[in-house]
């Protein structure tokens, strides 16, 4: 019998490059778009058989001793593997539970250190959880006060229940959840976290201009929620979204979501499609120099996405470790953020391909169609694609 294993368990072999060769058996234009790292192909059926097949995938291989097989949901990996087994003792044969739809839901959590007020004591920093979903690099947060235990919950994916564990892991309880704005490129969590908590649902207050048509707490232009002895200010941030508001974190922290990422800045064209983003690519100029870059050069920027690239590997930093930059890094490191308003307006209009799915995505979170029945691996195929 096969053996399986957990995307977890996965996860923890690729971080420490243990001797195992992994084995796609997906059709070439998924493998191509989105993969786990280290990942070979070799597509194969779900009632495929491999006779005439194993010198081929013998020449995949190599010479690995230990083979995991991995598909979309485990059903053509799941036969690849079983027809090895009984065609050749050659290989130790396992296949991943779920296939890349587990792969989907493998997350770290990583406890960050921003400091506090600007006293510098540790009593009064805030603490902050990154929360990484590898396979899309979606950042979320849990924020939360130390001294009351008091914590909200910012950009949930729909994997709710990690956000939950998250803040037990660190004492915290969940007392509100923030989306900073209507998501193109993964099913956000956010209605119904707090819905199964009972604590109020905020988005920016133009995000009733958006047509989201289900209730939630507007948050007006520089609004602060108290979060325990925290101060979290909503600013408001158009240029990826109209709507869009990034979050500062008691003068220490500033979740920028998708207005500014670790190594670029958000795309614009998504909602502002006329012309090919101009509009946004305007407002986000604004707000990247006139909001981020005004706030003090030594305040964490933490970011909503962190870029995967199609080997499924991080673009910026590695799973486990901090996604973030600090105001001045990003000024002198980010090229966008050193052109003029001309030019950076001509460069956004070229952002690359767009998320999967995108628009229906933005319809399911706006509260304009239901949930359809097949699982989020198919509508959020690929990499986020939300950085210009």
């Amino acid at each position: 019998m096969v053996t399986t294993l957990s995307a977890d368990r996965l996860a923890e072999l690729v971080d420490e490059n243990d001797a195992v060769t992994l084995v796609d058996t997906r059709p070439e234009d998924s493998y191509e778009a989105w993969h786990v790292p280290g990942a070979v192909h070799f597509p194969f059926g779900p009632e495929e058989e491999l006779d005439d097949r194993l010198e081929e995938f013998e020449d995949a291989v190599g010479d690995a001793d230990r083979v995991i097989t991995i598909c979309a949901k485990g059903i053509s990996s799941g036969n690849l593997a079983t027809r090895l087994e009984s065609a050749t003792d050659a290989y130790d044969v396992a296949t991943v539970d779920g296939g890349m739809t587990g792969w989907s839901g493998v997350y770290e959590h990583v406890e960050l250190d921003v400091g506090g007020d600007g006293t510098g004591t540790a009593t009064d920093a805030p603490t902050i959880v990154q929360l990484q979903r590898r396979a899309k690099g979606c950042l979320g947060y849990v924020v939360g006060c130390p001294a009351t235990g008091e914590a909200i919950v910012v950009d949930p994916t729909d994997d709710i229940d990690e956000y939950e564990v998250a803040a037990e892991e660190v004492d915290l309880t969940i007392a509100g959840v923030v989306d900073t704005h209507v998501h193109a490129d993964h099913i956000s969590g956010g209605r119904e976290l707090a819905d199964s908590l009972a604590v109020p649902y905020y988005l920016g207050a133009r995000a009733a201009d958006r047509g989201v048509d289900y209730a939630f707490t507007p948050l007006e232009r520089n609004e602060v929620l108290d979060v325990g002895d925290l101060e979290v200010k909503a600013l408001a941030a158009p240029g990826h979204t109209s709507e869009m508001i990034t979050l500062l974190v008691d003068g220490a922290a500033l979740l920028t979501a998708d207005t500014l990422h670790v190594d670029s800045v958000g795309r614009t064209e998504l909602e502002f499609s006329q012309n090919e983003g101009e509009e946004g690519a305007e407002l986000l100029y604004e707000t990247l120099h006139r909001t981020i870059l005004a706030e003090p050069e030594d305040v964490v920027v933490l970011p909503g996405h962190v870029t995967v690239t199609s080997e499924g590997e991080f673009e910026h930093g590695r799973p486990g470790e901090p996604i973030a930059t600090t105001v001045r890094e990003a000024r002198i490191g980010i090229d966008l953020l050193g052109l003029g308003e001309e030019e950076f307006v001509e460069r956004m209009a070229d952002a690359g391909e767009k998320p999967a799915n995108y628009e229906e995505i933005i319809d399911l979170n706006r509260g304009r169609e239901e949930r359809p029945p097949e699982d989020r691996t198919e509508l959020e195929l690929g990499p986020n694609n939300c950085s210009a």
